[in-house]
């Protein structure tokens, strides 16, 4: 896979370049919407939740924060990323080259407007006061994790977008369910133990839930808590892999 990537090196930088211009092309703020739109978000949740979740929480707006830039990380990358072989067919119908490079370049452009948002998010840290730690350079693995755990999903997607449209529907209902599900806006804590341990089965919420951990708690998560995430990407990947590697050569037949 390395060795392909190097190959089609210049290809690959052009579709990052082609996707990062294309997002913001007619747009009168261009790169700031990056920024603004979970910003926005963020706004809008604070106005509406905050009364009914946040009244008695120590730095409610850092913690939606977390939630919402781990969500929109993982919105962004899946949706995007599954129409990835099917926005591409007439290249790859008329070049042999690998096709995951498409969606491998909607996952470094949306991993570049997850950076600047990022860099927003530390500073709302500061205007929240809350405690920077060293603690803060474990968020890397996360961020590696979950851009891994992306590109899996996104293997899954596109392939079956490619064999039926209906997904792209069916695909937001599930992001919206996942999103209720993932404690962006309120917390798990009043639930039983039971039922804080089903939340563990929703990758989105795991990965929240180490932001959390660290940025708020200031708190390393348990070994057992990294090998989860672990498990959970490296099975995603697994599954993604598989797909293309089985239905390579019938994508031609379907775009």
């Amino acid at each position: 896979m390395f060795e392909k990537l190097k190959r089609h090196q210049f290809l690959f930088e052009e579709l990052v370049k082609r996707d990062f211009i294309k997002k913001y092309k007619g747009t009168v703020l261009g790169m700031a919407w990056s920024i603004l739109s979970p910003l926005l978000t963020l706004l809008v949740m604070r106005l509406v939740f905050s009364q009914f979740f946040g009244r008695n929480m120590e730095h409610y707006t850092t913690y939606l924060f977390c939630g919402n830039l781990i969500f929109s990380f993982f919105r962004d990358s899946t949706t995007q990323g599954m129409g990835s072989l099917l926005n591409n067919a007439s290249i790859f119908t008329k070049v042999n080259i690998p096709k995951y490079l498409f969606l491998l370049s909607k996952n470094i452009q949306t991993l570049i407007n997850f950076g600047l948002t990022l860099v927003v998010f530390f500073i709302f840290c500061i205007l929240d006061r809350v405690t920077f730690t060293w603690r803060f350079v474990f968020l890397l693995y996360p961020i590696f994790m979950l851009l891994l755990f992306n590109i899996g999903v996104g293997l899954i997607l596109s392939a079956l977008y490619v064999f039926f449209r209906d997904i792209q529907y069916l695909w937001s209902v599930a992001t919206l369910l996942i999103m209720y599900l993932s404690a962006i806006f309120y917390t798990v804590e009043s639930f039983s133990p039971q039922i804080q341990r089903l939340f563990l089965l929703n990758p989105v919420f795991v990965f929240i839930k180490y932001f959390r951990t660290i940025v708020l708690n200031a708190s390393i998560p348990s070994l057992q808590y990294h090998l989860l995430i672990l498990g959970e990407t490296a099975v995603v990947l697994l599954i993604g892999g598989w797909i293309y590697k089985k239905y390579n050569t019938r994508f031609l037949y379907y775009v």
